[in-house]
């Protein structure tokens, strides 16, 4: 699981173009952010790829009235409705954007361009119909918002117990130092203006607890593990990384739940 996934992104400041709290091209430049370039292919309209601006336009035009984010996972089709080709799309990407009020959703397909020392990262993102429907497992804010203060305690306990260095001054290091990266030069949001002070918490505490299963999983590579203490550790720590994504997509939700309310 991407602890900050592109598609996050697109929806946080989406929502904020949408609703007319930031310019298309601040939001554009916010969605892009370290990447080289993001495009939309498939839009209607439109007969071949348009840049983020357009296509945020182009969407508003249609009648979007905002984005909802999707995180699935095998067996578990987080924030999708549908139809199979979408899911599938997205279940590869393990993520994708689903617009509220148009038939329509967005998948991100990523490309790394250029030689060795200078390789830039490029996004192509796939605009597909949707079935209009209750995305699935999604959790209201509040309910999120006590799951993962479960989960915290789980993580915890799980790297523990399981004797990891993700548990103790590493794992601090590590989400300081993502701390430090998402707040740097020209980062002064968490998700997007307009969201309510709860997403931002929810999203901040699912980021930190997404940092701890990343290192779980990548304290095990390299190591003299054996393949079951692998598979051991993954069962462990699988309904915690699911908590985490069931949070996140409430968080970045958080803004388009609250105008539909």
């Amino acid at each position: 699981m991407r602890v900050e996934p592109r598609s996050g992104r697109l929806t946080a400041w989406g929502n904020a173009l949408f609703a007319g709290l930031v310019p298309p091209d601040d939001a554009a430049s916010a969605i892009v952010g370290e990447d080289a370039v993001h495009r939309v292919t498939g839009l209607p309209g439109e007969p071949g790829p348009v840049g983020l601006t357009l296509a945020l336009g182009r969407l508003r035009a249609l009648g979007a009235r905002g984005l909802r984010l999707a995180l699935p996972a095998p067996g578990h089709p987080l924030g999708l409705s549908g139809p199979p080709e979408f899911n599938a799309a997205a279940l590869d990407a393990e993520e994708a954007v689903v617009a509220v009020g148009v038939p329509y959703g967005l998948v991100p397909e990523v490309f790394e361009a250029g030689p060795a020392g200078d390789v830039h990262v490029e996004v192509e993102w796939r605009c597909l119909p949707v079935r209009e429907a209750p995305p699935a497992d999604v959790p209201s804010l509040g309910e999120a918002e006590r799951e993962l203060a479960e989960a915290m305690r789980e993580a915890t306990a799980v790297l523990s117990r399981l004797d990891l260095a993700a548990s103790g001054p590493v794992a601090e290091a590590a989400i300081e130092a993502y701390r430090a990266r998402v707040h740097g030069a020209g980062a002064t949001e968490v998700l997007a203006p307009g969201y309510p002070p709860r997403a931002v918490r929810v999203v901040e505490l699912g980021r930190r607890i997404a940092v701890l299963v990343s290192l779980a999983y990548e304290s095990g590579h390299g190591a003299a593990v054996s393949a079951g203490e692998m598979a051991a550790r993954a069962e462990a720590l699988r309904p915690v990384e699911r908590t985490a994504r069931r949070a996140l997509v409430a968080a970045y939700n958080g803004m388009v739940e609250e105008r539909e309310r």
